[in-house]
């Protein structure tokens, strides 16, 4: 009999149907958001969906990336189900040009700073004239309208109709999707306010203190850190936003020849291959190559170096980029979202919304947050109307209370009143938007400064895995060397002239786009030597090449390339190929019908500041390697004159990687730095990937962090920014949490039995909008820090 297979566990199925189901990733402008709990809220209204598979919102961005299985769900219904629950949201167009959407989130971030001061305004007007109306009880002269309570009934109640509409409409709304925030919690504290400050006025026989002066207080209060926030927070996304508006808007479109007319046309319309003309002074449109013309060209939006770069003929040049001193012509080769900067604000952007691991912790306990407060806020109302009235009875009827006026609230002889007030200040001091705010403020801050500098850090978690780094891996040509390898000797060692042996060379290698080959034909053309005849080509990659010249078969290569074709090397040539690696140059063997018949050193010089760099990581104490495809006599050679003590020698491209791997399993956290080409594997294996050509996709797309002027010293900027911002992350969430672990027990009145102190609600919204401010401002610091440094 056969036996039936077992059934699929879940977890099969689930991969099943991941495999079977294309997925995709969208983004989502989402409103509403106004603290962590928000944040954690709406990730798991997306993850609720079926199909979703995850979700990660940004607070400071107000963005939601989320993947999905295509055939399981709708975009657009998840835009919908987010708007119904009270945060708006619509799918973010995917064909605006950067300039659009400069324009978009500019109109947005000024309209919304425009209704958070006008509500400021009320809501300041409000509290001058309550509190105008107890100047009396400093002795100030009286006066008698602003001191009706009447008139305080009507004060509190616009406070809360006006300024306070839509936070308590807000706060209601989350409470009653079971997902309360930072408004649910001062809407449930200026209500209870309220409310019973009413009962006080319109029942009178039941003896109690009415207190509207304090929601007017209170929604001031919050109102002006709001704003002061808000604030603050477009300062931490100004340097993006200046980064998105370098596009301009029009470009000068004229036919194919240099004399024709030009006609402006808005920069969306341009298409690829079409003209552009662009005169001194202005940015560059699009992506393209100069047609016409010579100019100088600031790059130093893009790259942060501070040089113009010459320009001429075939070069290109990207959008963003400013036009110095000529008129050029350039053919359009990328436009829209194909742009470099386009490609580059992309990336900035997924950076600021990907989370650092601490993030996901700190937004998961504030997703909790606010129900943990609820609950501290009715034990505390419980305790001090049940039991903490009656033991401190002789404290709360006492006829001192110099110090509980100094803390803006006097001691209520009421036990309920006094319960309630304590209760209110618990949930109005408690702040989950420090938390929330803590890590992407200075996410935010850090990349921007990156970009602005062209390092491109791709996100919170590479931040912090770069303070973790303990080993730095560098590939040598093209990384600690400059890339341009040139001809230093030619040594014959038979019946060749250097000459000769140059030519033979130059004419094997003649075609090849290998810098090697590149560095042997400027050479050959630097002497005027004619390349000649050759046929029958045979390249081995990595080894060598083979050709038939005037009837003799060359081969051009390395030693394994010869070992290959059974080409013996005598002792004496071999200490003399061995003496020429030891000094860092590669050597290229030349053999004539299986014969060696020459070498050629070829040197590629050390980048200027790659001794200064690899001594500052040293000095940090960081391990530092070299990784190369070369002799190890050459390896060895570089290694020593940059201090280097470890070092990989003769490893193909392919097994970059898995000494990189091998490293990782021996514990360490390794960073690679390469080209961002043949080094790909090798980057994408590495706990933190850094490509220093960035321009190209690859590097891109492979590299955790890209820097753009191709500069090595720019590896230690990178290293000092991720640390600065992690630390800043740190900073902020050792605050946020110990304002809450300190502020929630005073609030709740701790200090009232032995010191006979209190906090009025009104000061505890202040210290919760202070709380905020301080998070983001801290996170600001950074600029400030690396403009003094620079």
């Amino acid at each position: 009999m056969v036996k039936s297979p077992l059934p699929p566990s879940d977890q099969e199925r689930v991969n099943f149907n991941l495999a079977k189901s294309e997925l995709k990733t969208i983004a989502l402008d989402v409103g509403g958001m106004k603290c962590a709990g928000c944040v954690k809220a709406v990730e798991r209204q997306l993850e609720q969906n079926s199909g979703v598979v995850s979700a990660c919102v940004n607070l400071i961005t107000e963005v939601a990336v989320v993947e999905y299985e295509t055939q399981s769900v709708a975009p657009e219904a998840l835009a919908e189900k987010l708007t119904k629950t009270g945060f708006p949201s619509q799918l973010r167009a995917s064909d605006r040009s950067i300039y659009q959407i400069a324009q978009s989130n500019q109109a947005k971030r000024q309209q919304q700073s425009k209704k958070q001061v006008q509500q400021l305004i009320t809501a300041a007007v409000l509290l001058l004239f309550s509190g105008i109306g107890h100047l009396h009880h400093l002795g100030l002269p009286y006066i008698p309208v602003l001191s009706n309570i009447w008139v305080h009934f009507a004060l509190a109640t616009l406070a809360l109709l006006i300024p306070g509409r839509s936070l308590l409409i807000d706060g209601w709304r989350s409470l009653s999707h079971g997902m309360p925030n930072m408004n649910t919690l001062v809407g449930l504290g200026t209500t209870s306010a309220y409310l019973a400050s009413c009962f006080a006025l319109f029942l009178p026989q039941l003896g109690w203190e009415c207190f509207f002066d304090e929601p007017v207080m209170l929604l001031g209060f919050i109102l002006l850190g709001r704003t002061l926030e808000g604030k603050a927070r477009n300062r931490a996304s100004a340097a993006l936003e200046k980064l998105v508006s370098l596009q301009p808007p029009i470009a000068r479109l004229i036919g194919k020849q240099d004399n024709s007319e030009t006609i402006e046309i808005p920069v969306e319309q341009v298409k690829p291959s079409e003209w552009l003309r662009v005169l001194p002074g202005e940015k560059i449109p699009v992506d393209g190559a100069i047609v016409v013309g010579e100019s100088t060209v600031d790059e130093s939006m893009l790259t942060g170096e501070s040089v113009a770069v010459a320009k001429a003929k075939s070069d290109l040049v990207r959008a963003g980029t400013i036009n110095q001193s000529g008129v050029i012509t350039i053919e359009v080769t990328g436009i829209g979202q194909d742009t470099t900067l386009a490609k580059i604000i992309n990336l900035v952007e997924d950076a600021q919304t990907r989370k650092a691991p601490v993030q996901q912790l700190a937004d998961t306990i504030a997703g909790y947050f606010a129900y943990g407060v609820m609950a501290i806020a009715t034990l505390t109302f419980c305790f001090w109307y049940f039991v903490g009235t009656q033991i401190w009875d002789s404290v709360l009827l006492g006829a001192s209370h110099s110090m509980s006026m100094a803390m803006g609230m006097t001691v209520a002889t009421s036990p309920l009143l006094l319960s309630l007030k304590l209760a209110i200040a618990v949930l109005v001091i408690a702040c989950p938007c420090a938390l929330g705010l803590a890590t992407p403020t200075a996410i935010l801050v850090g990349t921007s400064i990156g970009a602005e500098k062209g390092i491109l850090i791709k996100g919170g978690d590479i931040l912090e895995r770069v303070h973790k780094l303990d080993t730095v891996v560098f590939d040598k040509t093209g990384t600690l060397t400059q890339g341009q390898p040139q001809v230093t000797d030619c040594i014959p060692l038979a019946d060749l002239t250097p000459e000769e042996l140059l030519q033979l060379a130059a004419s094997v290698e003649n075609g090849s786009n290998h810098p090697l080959a590149q560095a042997i034909m400027t050479a050959a053309r630097e002497k005027d030597l004619l390349f000649l005849a050759t046929k029958d080509f045979n390249t081995a990659i990595g080894q060598g090449i083979s050709a038939i010249v005037t009837d003799k078969k060359v081969l051009l290569g390395n030693q394994q390339w010869l070992a290959t074709h059974e080409i013996t090397i005598s002792e004496d040539h071999d200490l003399k190929a061995q003496f020429i690696a030891q000094s860092g140059k590669t050597v290229i063997y030349l053999a004539i019908n299986g014969v060696l018949k020459g070498l050629i050193a070829i040197e590629d010089s050390l980048r200027p500041d790659a001794s200064e760099t690899i001594k500052q990581l040293q000095a940090w104490g960081l391990n530092t390697v070299l990784l190369s495809g070369d002799r190890s006599e050459v390896a060895q050679g570089i290694a020593q004159q940059l201090n280097i003590t470890q070092f990989f020698a003769e490893v193909k491209p392919e097994d970059k990687a898995k000494v990189i791997g091998s490293l990782q399993q021996q514990g360490q956290i390794v960073a690679m730095i390469g080209d961002g080409i043949n080094d790909a594997p090798a980057l994408a294996q590495a706990d933190v990937g850094i490509s220093l050509q960035g321009s190209t996709d690859v590097a891109i797309a492979t590299a955790d962090i890209v820097l753009m002027q191709n500069k090595l010293a720019d590896v230690i900027e990178s290293i000092e920014l991720s640390r600065a911002t992690v630390n800043k992350i740190k900073q902020n969430l050792v605050w946020a949490l110990a304002y809450n672990v300190f502020a929630i027990p005073i609030a709740a009145g701790i200090l009232l039995p032995q010191y006979d102190l209190l906090l009025s609600p009104g000061l505890a919204a202040l210290a919760m909008a202070s709380s905020s401010l301080i998070v983001v401002t801290n996170s600001l610091l950074l600029n400030f820090n690396f403009a003094t440094k620079n």
